[in-house]
Formats: structure tokens, sequence, C-alpha cells
């Protein structure tokens, strides 16, 4: 994540830090972001990440970033929120994912509209245009 903060600073960008306090006290903390936030928990990290976020996009990662996409997807299943959640599918990373996508609908798990509500490109400046053009709508009207 500190090359993408570099690079968005570099163009002129702002970016926003959120880190729980035991990971700044144990990894470097980015020391040139716009805003950083130290937080106690994860949760706290997550819920105000998704506060202040536009949309949500998930670069190639590990279960941490699983997680965090996983979840702030749910809220926009349950209707928690109507902003984008996208995956930058470089080298088709996540197509297996989105493989296992289709099993679930296959299998009853997961109803068709949910996977079309992600956003997904290889290309990073496709996928910030189709964001740009977002116009979701929730899945349930409760």
């Amino acid at each position: 994540m500190g090359a993408v903060a570099d690079a968005v600073i570099e163009s002129g960008g702002k970016v926003i830090g959120v880190i729980p306090r035991k990971l700044a006290n144990v990894e470097i903390a980015h020391e040139h972001l716009t805003e950083l936030h130290i937080v106690e928990t994860m949760h706290e990290r997550k819920a105000l990440m998704a506060e202040r976020a536009d949309g949500f996009i998930a670069l190639p990662g590990g279960t941490g970033t699983l997680e965090e996409w996983f979840e702030v997807f749910t809220w926009a299943q349950l209707g928690y929120h109507n902003k984008p959640c996208a995956l930058l599918n470089i080298n088709q990373y996540y197509t297996p994912m989105l493989s296992l996508f289709d099993h679930m609908i296959e299998q009853g798990f997961v109803k068709e509209p949910y996977k079309n509500l992600i956003v997904i490109d290889d290309d990073s400046t496709n996928l910030i245009e189709k964001l740009k053009k977002y116009k979701g709508e929730y899945i349930h009207k409760w």
C-alpha cells in the first residue's frame, strides 16, 4: 500500500491512512500522508475507512484484502451503502474468485444480481472510469 500511496501523492492526490495502534507500533506508518488516523482496533479501522470512502477497490492481495473487501461488498448487498465495490483484476488475479461466485450462484447460495454489483477491470484507468459511472442500486428495499 505504501507504493500506491506514494504514487497518489506524487500525482498530487490526497491519501488518508487508517492504521490500528498495535500495527502502528510494529510497522512503519507512512509519514507523508494527507491524513493519518491511528485507531485502537481493526473494527474501528474498517468502520472509519467505510465511512470516509466513496468506493472500494481491491488490488491483488492476501487474506486481509479479501476480508476487508468482502465485508464492504456484503454491506452493499444488504443495502448498508450504495458505494461501488471493485476488483482490479491484474493478470486475472481475481478470475478464480469470480468463478467461485458463479459456482455459488449455480448452487443457490448467491443471487446473480449480487455478482453484478462487482465492478471489474484489469486496467486501472478503465476501472476508475467505470467507478465514475457507477449507478448501483440497493438489492434489497428494506
